[in-house]
């Protein structure tokens, strides 16, 4: 079978570069360029530039330097010190204690960027540093964030979810509004993993500093107010319709310069220092992407992801057999594609099959979304993994390991959704048109 010999060299060769040194981004461009010298008559370099320019040039993409540039501002000002002390009074008493705040960050700032990457980078390189200082195992640090990062695919905004409902022509508003539900659910899981770990490693927890009255609770709490008028800025501006997320991001960028100054922590040093730090890790992440576009677009003329889709249709499966099919088919698919590729190379097959199983496309866009973010955990080309990866400087084994439970809740998810379908279709059905 053609697509097996397919398969077998694309893992072949990005396992065999990854092991011999090779930067990412250049491991998944030689991959594509194998793949589509043997099996494909397109020129592979004509090809290859085209679709490294195009990565490149993306005007959307411009989102991602802003939010990162954003991050570095607030890590080296008091901002991230603030994000702790107005936190920890509320998590204290909770199993796991400041490991929380990877999950609440970047459910907060997932709101307000839409990206995966962004989210994961951004909340990263405020509570690494801080958790380290503070002696919490770096496995939990390292993997709660990877696997908390993958939210920023599910709360709205979401980009994954308005290429879905460009491409199967539902209501992009209601795919928004879906998400929340399935958001609050993963984020729960996510932070029920870290308090049962802590019971059962409570060795590996530094004690809590201060038992504080409801009162001095609230006290603290206002250390949270400037980074909640920040989030609030850029929501605003995206919510009222009156920025793109880019533009936003720029709101984003000026606003935590502002914050910065107003708390005397923003000096010549400082600028220079988070602009160029934002620039190297973008230029790691934009490398990685280019990479992934290009075997994409290698892919795309091998054919391999119409093959399989149409695989799947012809099967024959019932509705719970197909969802667990299209799970197991998303996820090894999301070993090689990002997630905007999955679901432009593959809707207009798969999308008959879902509709005639009789499977609400509301409710399969946030599935759909929900398997995308566990391919952002998964070797060999996580994407979470790899940003993890250049900020963390481990290798790409112990990042998934510590990330692989966070896959398991992640499964659990997405069977809960399908025995409970109203958390993502409630809100949507009851909404004013």
């Amino acid at each position: 079978m053609n697509e097996v010999w397919i398969i077998t060299l694309l893992i072949v060769s990005i396992f065999g570069f990854l092991a011999s040194g090779v930067w990412v981004g250049l491991t998944l461009s030689g991959a594509a360029w194998l793949g589509m010298a043997i099996f494909s008559s397109r020129s592979a370099g004509d090809a290859m530039a085209i679709t490294i320019w195009g990565a490149a040039s993306s005007w959307t993409l411009t989102a991602l330097p802003l939010f990162l540039w954003m991050g570095e501002i607030l890590f080296r000002s008091r901002l991230s010190q603030d994000l702790f002390k107005g936190l920890a009074p509320w998590v204290e008493r909770i199993p796991g204690r400041l490991l929380h705040t990877n999950i609440v960050g970047c459910a907060v700032f997932a709101a307000v960027s839409g990206s995966s990457a962004a989210t994961c980078a951004t909340i990263g390189k405020m509570t690494i540093p801080e958790l380290t200082k503070r002696g919490y195992p770096q496995n939990m640090i390292i993997g709660t964030l990877s696997g908390a990062g993958t939210l920023g695919l599910l709360i709205p905004p979401s980009i994954i979810m308005i290429v879905y409902g460009v491409t199967a022509d539902v209501s992009i508003s209601r795919l928004f509004i879906a998400g929340i539900f399935p958001g609050i659910l993963l984020a729960g899981l996510f932070m029920g993993y870290i308090a049962i770990w802590a019971l059962l490693n409570p060795d590996q927890i530094p004690p809590a500093q201060s038992r504080l009255s409801l009162r001095e609770k609230l006290y603290e709490s206002r250390h949270l107010i400037p980074v909640v008028i920040l989030i609030l800025a850029v929501l605003s501006v995206i919510y009222t319709g009156f920025a793109t997320a880019t533009e936003a991001a720029a709101v984003g960028v000026i606003g935590a310069l502002l914050l910065a100054r107003l708390q005397g922590s923003l000096s010549w040093s400082v600028f220079i220092e988070s602009l160029m730090s934002a620039t190297r890790l973008y230029c790691m992440i934009a490398l990685i992407l280019a990479g992934a576009q290009f075997l994409t677009l290698a892919m795309g003329y091998i054919g391999l992801p119409r093959a399989l889709a149409e695989w799947i249709s012809s099967i024959g499966l019932s509705q719970f057999g197909l969802i667990l099919a299209l799970m197991v088919f998303f996820v090894l698919l999301g070993c090689f594609l990002d997630g905007i590729s999955i679901v432009l190379l593959t809707m207009g097959i798969l999308l008959p099959t879902v509709t005639a199983a009789g499977i609400d496309l509301i409710w399969f866009g946030i599935f759909l979304v929900f398997v995308i973010e566990m391919a952002q955990i998964t070797p060999p080309i996580g994407f979470n993994l790899f940003v993890l990866a250049g900020m963390t400087k481990k290798e790409l084994p112990y990042l998934a390991r510590v990330s692989f439970p966070l896959f398991l809740l992640m499964v659990a998810g997405v069977l809960i959704l399908y025995f409970v379908p109203d958390l993502a279709t409630w809100l949507p059905r009851n909404m004013r048109s």
